[in-house]
């Protein structure tokens, strides 16, 4: 008999139905490779899948640079963010948002503290903002990939029939990088899907471009789409929170690093419950793809969180409130002459504080919610420092971190000034008696305070010369008769 799969019948075996065969066995018969891939969120477009299935058999055969291969991630984000239609920038729009950003920087001039950046304006499409972001998100979700991948690998290779492993022989890599494919096409998947909803470069409050203003013509044009409102504005208004957001972190350096910092901490403690997976792996069947979107959709793959990693998530979602919070007040001071920046304002808020379809597919892939959810809180408070503090005063709060505001501030906006006047005044008396003391000690008029305060004696330096010293200051021991001649006398 000949080992054509054409002699098996009309139509060739696809190598997707031949790697399920081979995992599934018999039951592998009724499964249909393109409802599999719709179920699993990937595209159904057949060339697509040819190309994707395309890219792991090569990642299979080939050492990766990691438990997650990056460059299928990338490609799979591309790919989605191409999906439909991802037009290519014009030369007038990207005339239009060079205008729009250096008039949001002259805007921008009177009401913030912090002058404008050197960072030029950029339009891009999805695939770019894609490329020029990647690096970000590798940042962000490496830690949890890896814990995942080997998660997904160690299941794989404890549910797999012991037939099955001496069938693989040597192909150790394959099972080794197959958890990182699978999560590397779904972060592809949820990135690229991002890249429909984003209009500008920090739209997400994290600088996923460092040094870059940009906005997507597309989705800014998608984002005015029911709104009675001039496009022209729309624009002008989400230029002027873009460059809002570049100066911000360019004036307080230490920004970026703290909000990256706090979700490396989450990811620190990242811990997947292999159990879980183990369990879910029973319950799919082969034959009903949808038992896959089930699994996929249920959070499986999502960490459990420890209190450390509540803290580190609480720590993250103040900062970016904070920072949106800023943003939004600075942007409304600078738009107060625009017709329409009240209900962009409260749009913004809105969408920033619930999250768009693409964020809650990122957040259940990696389990973060970049989402400011007190945006108006911490609005208010940065209005109430203004109003004290005045401009200079208000931005000179970004100059440490140190001097952040907490979520007990966000719940008192009104009480962040005494509390913190409380707190300075309380650290200068400590520093004020440190500096005293390692400048000589205190004096005897120090100690006479000290006793009517009700301090020990022994407490306090002691200046005490009845024992040791004559009143001239000279010592018993100078004295050649030992004291004895004021004895006599």
């Amino acid at each position: 008999m000949s080992s054509n799969p054409s002699d098996h019948g009309d139509t060739p075996q696809d190598p997707l139905s031949e790697m399920l065969a081979r995992l599934f066995g018999g039951q592998a018969g009724g499964i249909d490779p393109q409802e599999l891939a719709k179920a699993a969120g990937l595209p159904s477009d057949p060339n697509a899948m040819a190309m994707i299935f395309q890219q792991v058999q090569a990642m299979f055969s080939a050492p990766s640079d990691g438990p997650v291969n990056w460059q299928l991630a990338k490609d799979n984000a591309r790919r989605m963010a191409a999906t439909g239609t991802d037009p290519s920038v014009s030369a007038q729009q990207a005339r239009d948002v060079g205008e729009a950003l250096h008039v949001a920087q002259m805007w921008l001039d009177p009401v913030t503290d912090f002058p404008s950046t050197a960072a030029l304006g950029k339009a891009w499409s999805r695939a770019e903002w894609v490329e020029a972001t990647m690096d970000s998100w590798r940042r962000l979700t490496e830690p949890v990939a890896v814990s995942i991948s080997e998660a997904l690998t160690n299941a794989i290779s404890t549910q797999m029939p012991e037939e099955m492993k001496s069938m693989m022989g040597g192909a150790s890599s394959m099972l080794a990088n197959m958890g990182g494919a699978m999560f590397g096409i779904q972060l592809g998947q949820a990135i690229g899907a991002l890249s429909k909803e984003v209009v500008s470069s920090t739209d997400v409050g994290l600088p996923l471009a460092e040094g870059t203003m940009a906005l997507l013509p597309a989705n800014v044009a998608s984002f005015g789409e029911g709104l009675d409102i001039p496009e022209t504005e729309i624009r002008l208004y989400l230029a002027v929170r873009e460059a809002a957001h570049a100066r911000l972190f360019a004036h307080a350096p230490w920004l970026a690093g703290h909000l990256f910092g706090s979700i490396e901490s989450y990811a620190r403690g990242i811990h997947i419950d292999i159990s879980k997976i183990e369990d879910v792996a029973r319950d799919i069947d082969p034959s009903n793809p949808a038992s896959l979107q089930e699994a996929l959709a249920g959070g499986v793959f999502q960490p459990d969180r420890t209190p450390a990693q509540d803290a580190a998530l609480e720590r993250l979602e103040t900062a970016l409130a904070l920072v949106e919070g800023w943003v939004d007040e600075v942007t409304a001071a600078a738009t107060s002459n625009l017709p329409s920046a009240a209900a962009l304002r409260e749009m913004i808020r809105r969408r920033r504080a619930s999250g768009g379809p693409a964020e809650h597919t990122f957040a259940s892939l990696v389990g973060l919610e970049l989402r400011p959810r007190r945006l108006r809180d911490a609005a208010a408070l940065w209005a109430q420092l203004r109003e004290e503090r005045g401009i200079e005063g208000r931005d000179a709060i970004w100059e440490h971190p140190d001097l952040m505001p907490t979520s007990k501030d966000l719940d008192d906006p009104l009480g962040f000034s005494k509390r913190r006047e409380l707190l300075d005044a309380s650290d200068s008396d400590v520093d004020a008696a440190l500096r005293r003391l390692l400048e000589g000690g205190f004096d005897e008029k120090d100690n006479s305070a000290q006793a009517a305060a009700g301090t020990p004696p022994e407490a306090a330096p002691s200046a005490d010369t009845s024992s040791d010293e004559t009143p001239d200051g000279d010592s018993d021991a100078d004295n050649p008769d030992g004291g004895k001649d004021g004895n006599a006398s």
